[in-house]
C-alpha cells in the first residue's frame, strides 16, 4: 500500500523544515488501520512474525533482478548485461546513450545479500530473541520470578536516504517485523526506481493489514511526521536528524538516529603503502563515495603522503582503468545538486589524483586533494563522493588531537603494521564504530552493532541489535501474593532492626535496588 505525493527534496535525506500542506491528511487512514492491527494483537505470535520474515525474504529471491535494475538506474552504473526492453525500468534512466544497469557485485554485496542474511539470521533466531530473559535477584527476591520481556513498541516509522536504498530499509524493516511491530516505509524519492519497487511489489509479500510504504518529499514527510509515533528509525544527515528528533520530542517518541559525518582515516608511517591505498581506495570509491562510512579524509606524514599517491594512482587505474569515466564499476553523482557541489570542493587544497568532471553525465573522476586546509570546506562537510582530502600531521599525536578536536564520526579507520598504534588510536579516540587496517568489513558482522555517537548519531542494529532497538525491554516482577509476614520488615514503624535486615536482603549477590 502507498500513501502520499511526491516532490522534489534538496539533499540526499531530504529538507523537512518547510510547512506542511493544509490538505486532508493523505495517511491518518493508513496509520489508523496499522494502529487497530497492532492493538488486535496481530503482529505479536512468533508464528506472523516469521510468515512476514519468509515474505520478505520471498520478495528478495524473486525479484533479485528487479531490485538490481532499479539499483542501477538510481545510483547509475553501467552492466555488462543487454538493456532492459522498452516498458521496463529502463525507460527511467537519466543518461540516454548509456546503459544504467548497475554492476552485480555492489548491488549484491551492500544491498542484496547484506538484506537476505539479516532475515535468515532473524527467522533462525526469532523464538530465542523473543523469549524472556531471566536476570540474577537479591536475597529479597529469592522467591520470585525476574524477567526481561521483550515487547513490540506499536507502530513504528522507518525513513531511508537514498544511497543503500534497499538495505537501508530492509535491514531496519527485518529487525522491527521480527519485534512484532505494525511498519510504516518511507523511502527516499531520490532514489525513484527502488521507491517504485519498495511501493508496488513489496506489499504484495507483507501484510497489507499491518505495513506500509508511504510516498513523498519533504512536504509529505513533515506531515507524516506530525503524527504520533512509537518508534522513529532514521537515516540521513545530521541536519535534518534534528528535524525527525524535534517532531519525535512532541509525542515523547524515542528514536535511531543514523547519521553521517567526517570520518578520518589515519595511516602511520609504519606500513605498506600499496597495501593501504587498494584498500582505502576500495572503500573510499565504491558506490562512488556515497557512503555514510567511506573514509572523509586521511591524516597521515608528508613521508607518507608522498609514498601514498603513487600507490593510490595505481590503485584507482587498476580499479578503473586509464579513463574511469568507461568503467563499469564506477557510477555516477545522484543529482546535479549533489554534482555541482562536489564540483565546488574540487577546488579545495590541490588536486593531485582525478579531478575530472562532466556535468552531463554527473561524472567525477576518483579524486585525490593534498596540501588541503582544516578550514576549507572539503574538511567541514561530509564529502559523500569520490573525493578523498589528504591532511599531513607530524605525528600519531597530532593525529589524536585533530580527530578529537571533531565532532565524533560514524566511523574511524587507522593502519599500520603496528598493533600499539592501532589500538592507541582505538583508546584515546571515540567514533561510532572503528577498524583496524581495513574499511567496511566490520559491516559485514552482524554481531557488531552498527550506529554512531554524538553528532553521528544514537541508537544501533544490525542482527539481534535490530530485535533488541525494535523492541521495548519490559522489567517483569512476579511475586507471591502470601508471606506477608516476611515482606513486612518493608513497612512502618521503622526501626534500626528493619533497616539492617532490608539493606542486607537488597545488596545481596551484589544487585542495587532503588525504592520509589
Amino acid at each position: 500500500m502507498s500513501a502520499g505525493g511526491r516532490s522534489h527534496t534538496p539533499d540526499r535525506r531530504g529538507d523537512w523544515g518547510a510547512k506542511t500542506s493544509l490538505r486532508m491528511d493523505p495517511f491518518a487512514d493508513t496509520l489508523q488501520r496499522l494502529r487497530e492491527a497492532f492493538s488486535a494483537g496481530r503482529t505479536r505470535p512468533a508464528e506472523f512474525r516469521a510468515a512476514q520474515l519468509q515474505g520478505l525474504g520471498r520478495f528478495l529471491r524473486d525479484h533479485k533482478q528487479l531490485l538490481q535494475e532499479a539499483l542501477a538506474q538510481d545510483l547509475h552504473k553501467e552492466h555488462s548485461k543487454p538493456a532492459p526492453a522498452s516498458g521496463t525500468l529502463h525507460k527511467l534512466c537519466p543518461l540516454p546513450g548509456r546503459s544504467c544497469l548497475q554492476s552485480a557485485f555492489e548491488s549484491e554485496v551492500s544491498e542484496i545479500s547484506i538484506s537476505q542474511s539479516e532475515i535468515n539470521l532473524a527467522l533462525r533466531n526469532l523464538r530465542s530473541w523473543m523469549k524472556d530473559e531471566k536476570v540474577p535477584k537479591n536475597l529479597a527476591t529469592q522467591l520470585d520470578s525476574a524477567f526481561i520481556r521483550k515487547e513490540p513498541f506499536g507502530l513504528v516509522l522507518i525513513i531511508a536516504p537514498w544511497n543503500y536504498p534497499v538495505n537501508l530499509i530492509l535491514v531496519p524493516l527485518v529487525g522491527a517485523l521480527a519485534a512484532g511491530n505494525c511498519v510504516v516505509l518511507k523511502p527516499s524519492e531520490f532514489s525513484r526506481s527502488t521507491e517504485k519497487v519498495l511501493a508496488d511489489v513489496l506489499p504484495r509479500y507483507l501484510d497489507q493489514s499491518c505495513f506500509a510504504v508511504v510516498l513523498g518529499g519533504p512536504q509529505e514527510t513533515g506531515q507524516l511526521l506530525q503524527h504520533k509515533f512509537d518508534y522513529i528509525f532514521f537515516t540521513g544527515s545530521p541536519r535534518v536528524g534534528r528535524i525527525v528528533m524535534s517532531a519525535a520530542a512532541k509525542h515523547l517518541t524515542p528514536v535511531t538516529l543514523e547519521l553521517g559525518g567526517k570520518n578520518p582515516c589515519y595511516v602511520d608511517d609504519d606500513c605498506d603503502a600499496q597495501t593501504v591505498a587498494n584498500r582505502v581506495a576500495w572503500f573510499r570509491y565504491f558506490n562512488t563515495g556515497q557512503t555514510c562510512v567511506a573514509p572523509d579524509y586521511v591524516l597521515c606524514s608528508p613521508d607518507t603522503q608522498a609514498r601514498l599517491l603513487p600507490a593510490l594512482q595505481s590503485a584507482i587505474t587498476r580499479f578503473y582503468g586509464d579513463d574511469p569515466r568507461g568503467s563499469p564499476n564506477l557510477g555516477r553523482i545522484i543529482s546535479q545538486k549533489h554534482f555541482r557541489r562536489l564540483q565546488g570542493l574540487l577546488g579545495c587544497g590541490r588536486v593531485a589524483i582525478g579531478g575530472q568532471s562532466d556535468e552531463g553525465e554527473r561524472y567525477i573522476a576518483p579524486t585525490v586533494l593534498v596540501d588541503v586546509a582544516e578550514t576549507e570546506p572539503v574538511m567541514q562537510e561530509e564529502i559523500f563522493g569520490p573525493i578523498l582530502p589528504i591532511v599531513n600531521v607530524r605525528s600519531l599525536d597530532e593525529a589524536i588531537d585533530f580527530i578529537n578536536r571533531r565532532e565524533k564520526p560514524l566511523a574511524l579507520y587507522a593502519f599500520s603494521n603496528s598493533k600499539q598504534v592501532v589500538k592507541r588510536v582505538l583508546a584515546e579516540t571515540s567514533s561510532g564504530s572503528f577498524c583496524g587496517n581495513d574499511g567496511f568489513m566490520h559491516l559485514t558482522l552482524s554481531s557488531l552493532p552498527f550506529g554512531g555517537v554524538g553528532a553521528s548519531g544514537m541508537g544501533n542494529y544490525h542482527g539481534k541489535f535490530s530485535f533488541d532497538t525494535f523492541s521495548h525491554h519490559r522489567a517483569c516482577l512476579l511475586r507471591r501474593p502470601g508471606m506477608e509476614k516476611i515482606y513486612s520488615i518493608r513497612y512502618p514503624p521503622y526501626s534500626p532492626r528493619k533497616l539492617r535486615m532490608l539493606l542486607v536482603a537488597m545488596e545481596a549477590r551484589g544487585c542495587s535496588c532503588t525504592l520509589l
